[in-house]
This record gives structure tokens, sequence and C-alpha cells, in this order.
């Protein structure tokens, strides 16, 4: 009797075969599926993107601002991630009308020394996320396991690699990896939630109403803009769309759009719910009982237990792990697509984590505070956002590039309002920084 075959690596690409024949059917109309198994096939792209807005980063400028300012800077993570799904949604509207990421339009369209000096931006840009993902990643399994910092940093890179591996599988594999991750970090704070019983009517009057509490409070805003819209994740987003599923009919191209802004809805209305139970969490539970001071990862996750019991400390934990390992491996992810698009090289993905992995090591031996490092790291981010959504609203409103996807005029103007609101606040973040004392 014949033994049966082993299944190679390239036998469970099978599923992405199934995505794109299902995906296709429901474009053309001969597919008879409804409800979720009709938008099952577009789901993914955004789930893996919005995992940088929920990254360790979150973490900790949503938990230094509630701490400090109550529920007052809630009304940034709203607009923010208002902000978020729209430029997104343009993202993922670039690489399927064009079939080119953000940085290959960038390399096609401005001359060399532009598309070099952006190329270096970038680069320190995704080293300041990865700095964040990896310092996060690692303090959940130092405050999960009680495991010293650097051995904790070891296996935060072994976790990385494994995760990364997927890749070769196919592009089903690793988003369902990414999806189930974000899952564990919304049910933990779903049930923090629960535990830290929020003030409901403050909760809803400082998600609306814009305030500043003086210009601490406008630093932390900043590091949650920084936070929440990330410069490298722009530029990822059109590379997953790009070539997933291929279209070129414009009626075909604008059912796929729509769809894709269903899967962008979906994962960054989710990302913007945890990243506001983050900021609940620590405005409910510090800010209420006075400990203001409270600035720390480390010092939230040990204050939570004999606040709010036990199970809440392992809770978040266990969400900040699952944060750190998701947003890591897609934060390299993000560098491979920066450096091909912008120079038509790429390196192997465990080269650029190696050598990524080095400024957090060192964060890690000569002991800084890995939660101020991780704030700073966001106002980095938000300094690199203007070099990625500019150039996005400058693509996708021209028609010789967009075809019928092309932006409307609302559209470019609503996203001109935000571009303006996060260099508003980079230029007033600068001043305050170089003359405010």
């Amino acid at each position: 009797m014949a033994k049966p075959s082993q299944p190679k690596p390239g036998d469970f690409q099978i599923t992405d075969a199934q995505t794109v024949e299902h995906a296709g059917q429901i474009l053309s109309g001969s597919s008879e599926k409804r409800g979720l198994a009709r938008i099952l096939p577009f789901l993914g792209p955004a789930f893996v993107a919005s995992v940088a807005y929920m990254d360790p980063g979150n973490f900790a400028t949503n938990i230094q601002g509630g701490a400090q300012f109550g529920y007052t800077l809630l009304w940034v993570v709203v607009a923010s991630n208002l902000m978020a799904m729209l430029i997104q949604s343009l993202s993922a509207k670039l690489g399927i009308a064009s079939g080119l990421n953000l940085a290959e339009q960038c390399r096609a369209h401005f001359p060399p020394w532009v598309v070099w000096v952006m190329w270096v931006l970038m680069e320190l840009v995704a080293m300041a996320t990865d700095l964040a993902e990896f310092l996060g990643a690692a303090l959940g399994f130092n405050l999960l396991f009680g495991i010293p910092l650097w051995i904790a940093g070891i296996l935060t890179a072994i976790a990385t690699f494994l995760i990364l591996g997927l890749e070769r599988y196919g592009f089903r594999p690793i988003e369902a990896v990414i999806t189930a991750l974000v899952s564990v970090i919304a049910v933990s704070y779903l049930i923090e939630t629960i535990l830290d019983k929020p003030a409901w009517g403050q909760v809803l009057y400082h998600a609306v109403v814009p305030q500043f509490a003086g210009a601490e409070s406008v630093l932390i805003a900043t590091g949650i803009l920084g936070a929440t819209v990330m410069p490298h994740v722009i530029f990822l987003h059109s590379a997953l769309t790009q070539g997933r599923i291929v279209v070129r009919d414009p009626v075909q191209m604008r059912r796929l759009f729509r769809f894709e802004v269903i899967d962008v809805g979906l994962a960054m209305g989710l990302a913007g719910l945890i990243n506001a139970a983050m900021l609940m969490m620590a405005a409910s539970t510090f800010f209420r009982t006075g400990m203001t001071h409270i600035g720390t990862i480390e010092e939230a996750h040990l204050t939570l237990q004999p606040l709010l019991g036990p199970a809440a400390g392992v809770l978040f934990a266990i969400a900040l792990l699952a944060s750190g390992l998701s947003s890591a491996s897609v934060g390299t992810m993000a560098g491979q697509v920066i450096m091909q698009g912008f120079l038509h090289h790429s390196i192997p993905a465990w080269i650029r984590r190696l050598v990524t992995m080095a400024p957090s090591l060192l964060v890690i031996f000569i002991g800084l505070d890995p939660t101020r490092t991780l704030v700073l790291s966001q106002v980095v981010l938000s300094f690199g956002l203007p070099f990625a959504v500019i150039p996005l609203i400058l693509f996708t409103r021209r028609r010789d590039i967009m075809g019928s996807l092309v932006n409307k005029p609302l559209t470019t103007f609503l996203a001109g309002v935000a571009a303006a609101i996060i260099i508003t606040l980079n230029l007033f973040l600068l001043y305050q920084t170089l003359f405010g004392g």
C-alpha cells in the first residue's frame, strides 16, 4: 500500500488560493454566499495593520494619559482612531487601484534624493517602532512569568521568528495568528473594563469634548497620536492589498474596495475600543484613587492587583505580551516593505529582526526606564507621520494613478484636515520641547 504523501510547505497555500477564488466569485456576482461568509475572504489586511494601533506604545501613552489626566484625553483616542480609519482606507485603496505600495509609488514619482531621505527617515521610524514593540513583549514575559528582562527579550526574539516563519505558507496563516493575538488583547481588556467600572457619563463627555490640561497633556496627546496613527503601517497596508486579490475591472475594483472598507472599519473599530479601554482603565483605577504618579507599565501591573484583584494584573500582562509579539512581527514586515519599496532591495527577515533588536536590548541592559522610552518612541513616530500621510494623499487624489478609485474631493479634504492636525500637533510639541522649559 502506498504511503500517504507528506504535506509540503506549498500545500498550505491552498488556503490562499481558496480565499482568492471565493473573493473572485463574490466580486463577479457568481457567488451565493451571504452574511459573514460573503465578507470573510476580504478580512485580514486591516487586522494585520491594526496591530500597530494597539502596540505596547499605546499601553505606555494611554496609561500615563489616564493616570495623570483622567478621562480628559479620551477624545484624542477617538479622534486619532477616526483619522486612522480614513488613512488606512486610503492606503488599502492605493494598493488595490495601482498595484504598487506607497513606498514604490514614492520611488516612482519623487526625485532620487527625496527617496533616499524618506527611506532613512522611515527606517528611523521603524527602529523607534520596533523599540516599543520589543520592549513591550519583553515586559509582558517579565510581568507574567517573573523572569529577568534580558531573558524575556530573548524569548521575544524567538517567538517573533516563529510568527514570521508562517509567511512561507501564504498570507492566511499569518493573518490568522495575528487576528488571534488581537482577540486575546480584546478579551483581556473587555474583562478589565468590567472589573474597573468606569464612570460612563464622564467617558461619553470626554470622548467628544476636546480639552487639554497643560503642556504635559499635549506631550502625552501627541504620543497617543503617534501610537495610534503609525507611519510604518501606512506603508505596510498598501503592500498587504496590492497583490492579495487582483482585479482590473473598474466595477469589481470598487466592490473590492468596499469590502476593504468593511475590513478597516471592523479592525480599526476594535483597535479604537481597546485603546479607549486602556485609558479608561488607568483613569478609573489610578486617577480616581489619587494615584496620578502611576506612569510605568510595571507600576500599573502591580497596582492593579490590590485594586481590582489578581486576575486584573494577569490579564494586563497577557494583553501586553500578545500586543508585543504581534506588533513586533508586523513591524518587521513593514520594515521589509519600506526597504524593498524605496530601494528595490531587501534583506532576510531574520537579519532585520536581529539588527532592530539591538537598540531594544541596549535599553534593557543599561537599565533605562522602559515606559518612558516607550512614550518617547511614540513621539518620534509622530514626527514621521507627515512623510507618510502627505504622499498618500497626493497619490490617491491623482486619477492617472488611482483610476476609478481616485479620491472624491471631500475625501481629499478630510484627509488634508487630518494631515494638518497631525503637523500642527507636531510643531507645537517641537516648540514646547525647545522653548517650553
